[in-house]
């Protein structure tokens, strides 16, 4: 009966466990806050998960704040668009926190192209101008959830699945978006697929894409 017991116990822990270790993105933090140390690695670079603390007592308010989302980037790219971001590299502050934001520029069509967040969801809010955005699930549905937004519209992205935006509207556009993480990273389909280094064989890419390896190799030079 009491090993019983044990087991129901044993069981109820480790569900509860893995029930809070993937509710979020990032780990909870164990302290008020963990100002990322850009400094911390010295001779020998040890890979973390994230970046060691700060010392508490040299932590400024700056450590906290970024100034740089009132800036239009420059969208004179091939793309038309350009982010900024507001992440752990740019705020030391958000180290552990689990949060970061982006400020998206849009030329009139400009595209944010497919991409995906490995490491968290994003919510978005148009400030300016109109935005075709969508998101594709995953295999095998592979639907496509899209909507037309307008200033004040919010759309969200669920992690990891492959999303974009396109400014229809006749002007420029922005858009501020929030991500689950202080490090989402980002996966842009078309540049990691044609553009890896060294390139992904052209037969395999001319197989899954059912194009003529020609068409492969400019693309990938394009990439």
């Amino acid at each position: 009966m009491a090993n019983q017991f044990v087991l129901v116990w044993s069981l109820l822990l480790t569900a509860l466990t893995v029930c809070c270790l993937t509710s979020a993105s990032d780990p909870s933090p164990l302290q008020d806050f963990c100002v990322a140390d850009s400094n911390s690695q010295g001779i020998y670079r040890i890979k973390m998960n994230g970046f060691a603390c700060k010392n508490p007592t040299t932590v400024r308010a700056n450590d906290f704040s970024f100034s740089g989302l009132h800036i239009p980037g420059n969208t004179a790219n091939a793309v038309g668009s350009a982010v900024t971001s507001a992440t752990v590299t740019q705020i030391p502050g958000l180290n552990t926190l689990g949060i970061s934001m982006v400020r998206v520029d849009y030329a009139p069509w400009g595209i944010n192209p497919p991409h995906t967040h490995p490491r968290g969801t994003e919510i978005l809010t148009v400030i300016k101008g109109t935005l075709e955005v969508g998101f594709v699930t995953s295999n095998p549905d592979n639907r496509l959830i899209s909507k037309i937004l307008r200033k004040g519209d919010v759309f969200v992205f669920p992690i990891g699945l492959i999303h974009f935006q396109r400014n229809v509207g006749h002007g420029n556009a922005v858009a501020i978006a929030a991500l689950s993480s202080q490090n989402p990273g980002v996966i842009t389909v078309a540049n990691s697929v044609f553009g890896s280094k060294p390139d992904i064989s052209a037969d395999i890419l001319a197989k899954a894409f059912q194009l003529d390896e020609s068409i492969v190799r400019k693309l990938q030079w394009t990439f």
